[in-house]
Parts: structure tokens; sequence; C-alpha cells
């Protein structure tokens, strides 16, 4: 069978392939959020807040789950949230750290997805909160973003790879981040398992669009369909 212009039906398939290919990605990539059964906050003092495009497709805080075991916060994500307990708040110079342990690498997602520390909330759970996040990924990358109240990157829209961020051995397997966000005179850096991987003028962070100040609330964030245990989430003066 021959088409217009010359081409076979053979050559028009072998060409079509690479874009499926492509659109199958992009697709893969535009994961649904979970909505987690047994859902919402079980932690006494904590909060949270789904991001807006969740919301509006008619999730709520309930399709994520926060849950407490001893000393161990259990994260599964539903749609990304970030929670906070209204007592935990930071003022001056502070270091923000937890560890984040994702048991099962990519175990809720087709690609990696991020975890990490919130610091600086203001006006948290309405609709003008502003707030900073570092946050890691289980393949070595990591972001810096925040709201203010519309969302803002740091370092792009991709994030960055670095030598310190821990690769899992692969999907399944375990790894663990230790994430740190400080606030030190006009700096403020965020150093992941020990070594800093981005640090920005305090001026460039406080300003029009982005943070009301980095006194405020500190807490967590998660992106979508990820599940983590974090422990050591704590605020120390500097």
């Amino acid at each position: 069978m021959r088409l217009a212009h010359g081409c076979t039906l053979a050559a028009t398939i072998v060409m079509l392939i690479p874009g499926m290919i492509l659109a199958q990605g992009k697709m893969d990539k535009m994961e649904t959020s979970r909505s987690i059964a047994g859902g919402g906050i079980s932690v006494p003092g904590w909060t949270g807040k789904i991001d807006a495009r969740a919301a509006q497709a008619g999730q709520t805080i309930k399709d994520a789950k926060l849950s407490e075991e001893g000393n161990v916060l259990h994260v599964t994500t539903g749609p990304a949230v970030t929670y906070w307990n209204p007592a935990n708040k930071a003022t001056g110079n502070y270091t923000v750290k937890a560890t984040f342990t994702e048991p099962k690498y990519m175990n809720l997602n087709t690609h990696p997805h991020p975890y990490g520390i919130v610091i600086a909330g203001n006006d948290m759970g309405t609709d003008q909160e502003s707030y900073l996040y570092c946050a890691a990924y289980g393949n070595g990358e990591f972001i810096v973003r925040g709201f203010g109240p519309e969302p803002f990157q740091m370092n792009g829209r991709r994030g960055e790879e670095n030598a310190a961020v821990h690769k899992a051995a692969g999907p399944g397997q375990p790894v663990t981040q230790e994430i740190a966000l400080s606030v030190k005179g006009n700096k403020v850096d965020c150093a992941i398992n020990g070594t800093v991987v981005a640090s920005y003028e305090k001026s460039a962070l406080v300003t029009a669009g982005k943070l009301k100040s980095t006194d405020g609330i500190y807490g967590i964030r998660f992106a979508h369909n990820t599940e983590a245990n974090v422990t050591g989430l704590t605020m120390t003066k500097d």
C-alpha cells in the first residue's frame, strides 16, 4: 500500500514511532496524584496544606498521610503537601535539619520525586503563605524552591545534580538524605549530607514575590506520590 507523496505505510509507521515514544514519556511524567487510604494527619499539633493544583482537582489534606511512630514521622502522598507544627518557629540565625529515608525508592511513582526542609513560613495555610524549601531526590539531584505566594524557583525548573546527594541503588532500594537549611547573617544555605549545595544572599529571597522574612515556621515538604520517614527534625540557633 502506498500513501500520498510516495510514502509507504511502513515508512510512515517508522516515522511515527519516535513521536509515540516521546508522547508516552510525557504521559509517564504527568502522574495522577494518588489518594492514600486512611489519610490525614494523626500527629498532635501538626497541620498541613496540599498544593493548589491538587486542591483544584478536588483533593484534600486527607488524600495524603502524616503519622508518627516513636520519634519517626511517616509521610505518604498523595498530592504534594507541606506539613508543619505552628509551634515550630525560627528567628534570626538558625539551622533546621532532618534526615529523610525513602525505604523503597520510587515505590509510588514512575520517576524520582523530592522531599525536604521548609523554613521561613509566614501566613501558612492561607492563599498568601510564603516559605522556602530545599528538597532532595534519590537520583542525586536537588531543588530549592518556594512560594511567595506564587511558586518560585531558585535553581531552575529541573534543579541540579550534586555529588553530595545520595543516589538509590535502584527502584525499590533505600536511600537516605540529611537536609539542612540555615540562615546566617546575610546568607541562606542548603546543605545535603553535610555539604552546602546552594547558597543565596538573603536579599535575593526576602523580596517581592518571594519571602516576607527568613523568620517564621519550619516544617517538611513532600512531592506527590512519595513515601519516606523523617527523623531528627530540629532547629538550632547559630
